[in-house]
């Protein structure tokens, strides 16, 4: 019987613990969380048998699952805390600062640095999904860093969640994840603030709110305990994603403000392209 250990038990980590649940009934499951609410409904739903501070030496497996800012002080304890045979993966929306803070550590061997491109804007333990991951790609960095021998632990947990594996180097990483995640999220916690500010004036503005407004604002209900050290750890990515965005959205107005009916259907039409790309991720 293997033994799993979950850091973090909110959405991602909650996630996992139900989908490893079903295809690994026969593992055990501990885990912690520092809100202690958090822990307790992780409890009652049954995400973990137990609850935990810490691993146990002879664990197979621990997940950290926690704010990126919070990652490397606690990877760095929880590899103190371990026995030799044991892999520790986070599943953090930054990677290359933490894999820059890991090269030079003694059990760097024990480390795996994955970002599973799953997730919701809901929040804690009670937004957990068994199906999260199920088909969703799995980004890993530096796996060659990794221990041969954890690495087919790793594999076997990938095929239970049934994970689409991409291999990327950390820098790659961050950088594309910028203009792909953090800048969608970035541009929907500003439009909500813009429309809540207009809603001061307009009360009944939200009655005209249809299905297209919902789906752009929707990650404006992530939450900010999650995002903002993400925004901070891939700043300067994320400043270069704005920046173009801002440069875009610049040209946009322009083309409106002089008129440019031919200019501003050029510009939405070469926008339409994403659609192409995005059938045939489909």
């Amino acid at each position: 019987m293997k033994k799993v250990h979950i850091i973090g038990l909110g959405l991602l980590g909650g996630s996992f613990a139900l989908a490893l649940k079903k295809s690994r009934p026969d593992w055990k499951l501990t885990g912690f969380d520092k809100n202690p609410l958090h822990l307790e409904t992780a409890l009652q739903m049954g995400l973990i048998g137990e609850k935990r501070e810490r691993p146990d030496s002879d664990t197979s497996l621990v997940v950290l699952a926690t704010p990126v800012d919070s990652l490397y002080a606690l990877l760095d304890q929880t590899l103190g805390q371990v026995g030799p045979d044991t892999l520790v993966m986070d599943f953090g929306s930054t990677k290359d600062q933490l894999c820059r803070q890991m090269a030079a550590h003694p059990k760097r061997s024990q480390y795996l640095a994955v970002h599973p491109i799953a997730g919701t804007e809901n929040s804690g333990p009670q937004a957990a999904e068994e199906k999260l991951f199920d088909g969703k790609v799995l980004i890993l960095c530096e796996m060659e860093k990794t221990d041969v021998q954890l690495k087919g632990l790793a594999y076997e947990v990938f095929e239970a969640l049934n994970m689409k594996l991409r291999f990327m180097d950390p820098v790659d990483h961050d950088l594309h994840l910028a203009f792909v995640s953090h800048l969608s999220h970035v541009s929907s916690f500003v439009l909500g603030k813009t429309v809540l500010d207009k809603t001061r004036d307009e009360k009944n503005i939200f009655d005209m709110a249809g299905s297209g407004f919902a789906s752009t604002v929707r990650l404006a209900k992530s939450s900010p305990d999650m995002w903002a050290p993400i925004f901070f750890e891939n700043k300067k990515n994320v400043l270069e994603a704005l920046d173009s965005y801002l440069e875009h959205l610049s040209h946009f107005r322009n083309l409106l403000a002089q008129g440019d009916a031919e200019g501003l259907h050029q510009e939405m039409t070469e926008a339409n392209k994403i659609r192409d790309i995005l059938d045939l991720r489909d």
